[in-house]
C-alpha cells in the first residue's frame, strides 16, 4: 500500500487530522498536518472489506475499514509508522510487514480484520528484505518473496493448512512474486538472472517449482526491453496472465494465455506509458495512462477492443481500482490541488474530518533542448510573482521515476517562502519511453546533472532564476544527484541541501541492500572492483573537495537504501577542510512516517537557506 488512500466523515481522527494540532500554523506546515488516506485496497472475495494507511494519530498506519457497517479502526501502531499490507482474498486477515525502525529488514505478521492478536504470519521463516507476496483464497497456497544478503532471491510457498514454508525458487540475482493465480496453482515471478535488474523476464511456476512458462524479451541475445507482472485474470480456472512490456519502446499492456502460450497484443494507441488491472469479471481492463507527467484512465473491453475513456480532471492519477460494481475508485491531485480518492460512481471516497491542506500553484510546462534530446521541467513560483526569484531545483529520487502534476507539500513550501521551484525529468526518468530511461548507464549521475544544467541555463536565462540565488536540493537518488552536482559544477549553486542520499559511492555499494547493489552493477557495469573508474567518476566523495556552496545533509540512521556509513564518510571530508556544513541525523530509515519528524526537516533546510542565501528569501508570516 502507499502511504497516501470510501464513506464520507468514516476516517478516524487524531492528531494529524485535528484543527488544534495546526491551530496557528503556516500553510506549508497545514499541508503536512491536514489528514491524508491512500486508495483503499479492498478483499477480493470480500469487497465490503478493505484496508488504507492513514495519518490519522500524527504516523502514517494502517486501518481497517468495514464498508457495510462503516467501522474503522488502528491496525498497526509502531513508533515509525507501518505502511506495508495487504488483506487476504476472503477478508479475514490482515498482513503487515514488521521491520525495525525503517530498516525494512524483517517478517510478515497477520492480524484478524475484525482486531485481535497480531501473529506471525509464517513461522518458519526468517527475517529479510520483502520481494512480494501473494495470498492465495479459500485456504490456497501463500507465496513469498524474500531478498538478503546471504541468500540472494528466494522465493517460498506455505501450503495449505498453513504447514511448512518450502523454498521453490533461490538465485543470487534480484527476483520477486508478481502473482498467484485465482485458483492457486500458478505463481508469476519476475527476474532478473541475465543480470540487468533493470529490465526484469518472467516466469510462471507451479506451487512445487516446476516451470510452467517463460518469456523473456530479448534484442541481439541481450536483455533490453523489460517485463512486468500486471495480475493474472481474477476468474477460476483462466490461465490469461496481464504483463506489461517495451516492444515499442514504452510501457504497454499485453494478455499472455500461460497455458496455450498465446499473445494477445493491446495496441491501444496512447503517446505515453500505460499500465492496466482487470475489472473484477475479467470481461475488461482498467487502463491507466501517462503522458508528459500527467495521468489518465481508460476503460477497456476486451470483447469488442473498444476503449472509453473514464472523465477525470487533468493533473495526476496515482492509483485506480475498478470495484465489483463495475465502478472505479481513484487517487486524484495536482501541483495546486490536494490529493483526494474519487469514484466514478460519484463523490470523495474518503474524505476525513478536520481541516483541508491549503492549496498551492498550477505547474507551468517548459521544454528545454539538451544534450540528449527534450528535457521536460515542471515550473512554479509564487503568484504573481516576477523574476528574478530564488529558485530550488528539486530533483526527484529513483532514479526510475517521474515528477509529475501532482500535490507535494514539500515544493509548496518553498513557494510560501518566496521561491520558484523547478523539477527537472532529466534522463533516466520515467514517462518519457524506454530510451530517455534506459540512457542512464555507467556515466551515471553525470548524465542527469547535464540536463539539470540544461534547464538551469533556461532558468536564468528566460529571467526566472536569480543567479545567485539557485539552491540545488532532492532525496534520495535526488541527494545523491544533489550531492554529486554540488562537486561537478560548484560555481552553479548556492545552497545544497541532500536527504538520505548517495555521498559515497563505493561504501554505500558494500552496505546497502542486496536489491540496490544489483541495480548498481546493471547501472554501472559491474562491481567497484570490476569497474573502479566508473564508481569513482559517479561518486560525490570523487568531488567533494570542490564543493564551495553551503550544504546541509539529512539522513536516516537505520537506511539500508543510503547507509548512515557512506555519508559519514562524506561529512568528515567536508569537516577537514572546513566546508561550511550541517548535518541532521534521525531514528529512521529512508525517511520518515512521522509527521512532525517531516515538518521538522522542512523547517530545518528552509532555515537553512534562508541562513546562507544574500540576500535571504523572504519568509512566509
Amino acid at each position: 500500500m502507499s502511504e497516501t488512500g470510501a464513506e464520507k466523515d468514516a476516517v478516524p481522527t487524531g492528531a494529524a487530522g485535528s484543527d488544534a494540532a495546526a491551530d496557528g500554523a503556516p500553510d506549508w506546515e497545514k499541508r503536512f498536518r491536514a489528514p491524508r488516506v491512500s486508495l483503499p485496497d479492498w478483499a477480493e472475495d470480500a469487497p465490503q472489506r478493505s484496508l488504507f494507511v492513514a495519518n490519522a494519530t500524527g504516523t502514517y498506519e494502517l486501518y481497517a475499514w468495514d464498508r457495510e457497517t462503516g467501522a474503522q479502526r488502528q491496525v498497526t501502531d509502531r513508533p515509525n509508522g507501518t505502511t506495508d499490507g495487504a488483506l487476504s482474498p476472503d477478508g479475514e486477515w490482515i498482513w503487515w510487514f514488521d521491520d525495525t525502525d525503517g530498516d525494512e529488514f524483517g517478517v510478515w505478521r497477520r492480524q484478524p480484520f475484525g482486531g485481535g492478536a497480531d501473529e506471525p504470519a509464517v513461522p518458519g521463516l526468517a527475517g529479510s528484505y520483502p520481494a512480494g507476496l501473494a495470498l492465495g483464497r479459500d485456504g490456497g497456497p501463500v507465496v513469498v518473496g524474500r531478498s538478503t544478503d546471504e541468500d540472494g532471491s528466494t522465493i517460498h510457498v506455505v501450503p495449505p493448512g498453513a504447514g511448512q514454508p518450502v523454498e521453490i525458487y533461490r538465485h543470487r540475482e534480484s527476483a520477486g512474486v508478481g502473482d498467484l493465480s485465482h485458483d492457486g496453482t500458478l505463481i508469476a515471478v519476475e527476474h532478473t538472472e541475465h543480470g540487468d535488474a533493470m529490465h526484469s523476464a518472467l516466469r510462471v511456476i507451479r506451487p512445487d517449482g516446476s516451470a510452467v512458462a517463460e518469456l523473456d524479451d530479448t534484442k541481439g541475445g541481450t536483455v533490453e526491453l523489460g517485463l512486468e507482472v500486471l495480475g493474472f485474470a481474477p476468474v477460476a480456472g483462466d490461465t490469461r496472465l496481464l504483463i506489461g512490456h517495451q516492444r515499442r519502446g514504452r510501457w504497454e499492456p499485453l494478455v499472455w494465455d500461460v497455458a496455450s502460450g498465446e499473445e494477445s497484443d493491446l495496441a491501444l494507441g496512447l503517446p505515453g506509458d500505460v499500465s492496466a488491472e482487470w475489472y473484477p469479471d475479467g470481461s475488461a481492463l482498467l487502463i491507466a495512462h501517462g503522458f508528459e507527467a500527467r495521468g489518465e484512465l481508460f476503460r477497456y473491453d476486451l470483447a469488442s477492443g473498444g476503449l472509453t475513456r473514464i472523465d477525470t480532471p487533468k493533473g495526476s492519477v496515482s492509483g485506480a481500482t475498478a470495484r465489483p460494481d463495475g465502478s472505479v475508485e481513484y487517487m486524484w491531485s495536482s501541483a495546486a490541488e490536494p490529493s483526494v480518492v474519487r469514484s466514478t460512481a460519484g463523490g470523495v471516497v474518503l474524505d476525513p474530518p478536520g481541516m483541508k491542506a491549503p492549496k498551492s500553484v498550477p505547474v507551468e510546462d517548459v521544454w528545454v533542448e539538451g544534450p540528449g534530446g527534450r528535457i521536460h521541467a515542471l515550473v512554479q513560483r509564487p503568484a504573481g510573482a516576477t523574476g528574478p526569484l530564488p529558485t530550488v531545483f528539486e530533483v526527484h529520487g529513483g532514479p526510475t521515476w517521474h515528477d509529475s502534476d501532482s500535490f507535494a507539500a514539500g515544493p509548496a513550501a518553498w513557494i510560501d517562502h518566496g521561491y520558484a521551484v523547478v523539477r527537472v525529468n532529466y534522463r533516466g526518468s520515467t514517462g518519457y519511453g524506454r530510451e530517455w530511461t534506459d540512457a542512464l548507464k555507467h556515466r551515471v549521475g553525470l548524465i542527469e546533472l547535464e540536463d539539470i544544467a540544461a534547464v538551469r541555463e533556461w532558468a536564468v536565462s528566460s529571467g526566472l532564476a536569480d543567479p545567485d540565488r539557485l539552491v540545488l536540493a532532492g532525496g534520495s537518488w535526488g541527494g545523491y544527484l544533489t550531492l554529486l552536482g554540488l562537486g561537478t559544477q560548484p560555481g552553479a549553486w548556492a545552497v545544497g541541501l541532500a536527504a538520505v542520499p548517495v555521498a559515497d559511492y563505493v561504501t554505500a555499494y558494500h552496505d546497502e541492500m542486496e536489491a540496490l547493489k544489483a541495480m548498481d552493477r546493471t547501472l554501472l557495469g559491474g562491481t567497484p572492483e570490476e569497474v573502479p573508474d566508473r564508481f569513482r567518476a559517479s561518486s560525490p566523495l570523487t568531488y567533494v573537495d570542490e564543493v564551495k556552496a553551503p550544504v546541509y545533509i539529512s539522513a536516516g540512521v537505520n537506511d539500508p537504501r543510503c547507509p548512515i556509513r557512506q555519508i559519514d564518510n562524506y561529512v568528515d571530508r567536508l569537516a577537514a577542510r572546513g566546508a561550511v556544513h550541517e548535518v541532521y541525523r534521525y531514528d529512521a530509515g529512508h525517511g520518515s512516517l512521522v509527521v512532525d519528524e517531516r515538518i521538522k526537516q522542512v523547517a530545518l533546510e528552509l532555515d537553512f537557506a534562508a541562513r546562507h542565501l544574500e540576500p535571504a528569501a523572504g519568509r512566509e508570516a
